[in-house]
């Protein structure tokens, strides 16, 4: 009940009256089971009714769910052996972002990630997983890193944005966004990216630019957060889900966009209600995405991310519009035919 969001309250209160009445049951050792199927099986057609149809904003609340699970969470369950690296050698080390090398099914990978908390003082501890530059500096290391000994990256999304600060922008946040973009657009080695909560603004995209992108049913990703978006536009916080719904934030609005290759499948009710079944599913996209990515060259691989990349969405200009794959074949190039 501590961590109820809004929206499930009629259900909440379904569920509670259920509990109660298992144990008036055992207690008393009256039979209610009849009652109990009853209230169960309007319970499960309730759940069904209210998580087939969330709005944009409904998907926020979940994605933010302080029992999600988190990236260290993921990466205890999907890969083996895992080995936290630290640091970025510039400045120090951020804990809102996490990685190492791991075993997956026996190959080794870099897994990169955001990392939030469960409790209060983990989660002012790691920045509510708002990466400062030394965080996206520590990613950069281990994509070189990865590149460099040939293995895979597998990065997790899961922020609510770079931490906007006075000291992260004295430190180059900017810089340390923009060198990942960089680094991972030529990147030689397969990028697999899974949003699986929050994705705002350059703190998401600094781990996003990828071969293979898969969303959680209930995450998003977007370039502002509804709520400064909100801010920005109507200069007013309360109208967040009007923003969330011009932002087309959502994993369906996404995949519809082109820009994610497919949607991973959440339990109803989000992937804190199995977390298990949440875990599967990732390996068994990740299994799926490697198995086609290794059999590719480096040069092939880079010219397929740029070709991908260059795809997504609609370009407009005052003499014509174009859709992002016809653009990404009439590219501008140099005399010399390379890419302006």
């Amino acid at each position: 009940m501590a961590n109820e969001l809004p929206f499930e309250r009629s259900l909440l209160d379904l569920e509670l009256k259920i509990r109660e009445l298992k144990a008036f049951m055992a207690e008393k050792g009256i039979d209610l089971r009849d009652e109990i199927e009853r209230l169960e099986a309007r319970a499960r057609a309730l759940a069904e009714e209210l998580y087939r149809n969330l709005g944009p904003w409904e998907r926020v609340l979940v994605a933010r769910h302080p029992e999600r699970p988190t990236t260290l969470e993921i990466v205890e369950h999907v890969f083996e052996d895992f080995f936290e690296l630290h640091g970025e050698r510039l400045y120090g080390d951020d804990p809102a972002v996490v990685g190492g090398i791991a075993l997956f099914e026996g190959l080794p990978v870099t897994v990169i990630g955001h990392q939030k908390g469960k409790t209060t003082e983990e989660q002012i501890r790691r920045n509510f997983g708002m990466p400062h530059p030394e965080g996206n500096r520590k990613a950069l290391r281990l994509l070189r890193q990865a590149e460099k000994f040939g293995r895979p990256v597998i990065t997790f999304v899961n922020t609510p944005g770079a931490y906007p600060g006075k000291g992260a922008e004295e430190r180059g946040q900017g810089l340390a966004i923009a060198e990942n973009l960089w680094t991972m657009a030529g990147l030689r080695v397969p990028i697999v990216t899974f949003v699986v909560g929050e994705g705002a603004s350059g703190g998401a995209l600094a781990l996003a630019v990828a071969d293979r992108m898969y969303m959680l049913e209930y995450a998003w990703f977007t370039v502002i957060s509804p709520e400064g978006a909100a801010a920005l536009i109507w200069r007013d916080a309360k109208e967040s889900p009007r923003a969330a719904e011009a932002l087309r934030l959502t994993a369906q609005d996404l995949h519809e966009l082109g820009v994610i290759d497919a949607i991973v499948p959440e339990p109803l009710g989000g992937a804190h209600k199995d977390p298990e079944a949440v875990y599967g599913e990732i390996r068994r996209f990740l299994r799926l995405a490697l198995d086609e990515l290794l059999s590719l060259p480096p040069e092939d691989l880079i010219e397929r991310r740029y070709r991908r990349l260059r795809s997504v969405g609609r370009f407009s200009s005052l003499f014509s519009s174009v859709d992002g794959d016809e653009a990404a074949k009439e590219e501008d190039r140099h005399p010399d035919g390379t890419r302006s």
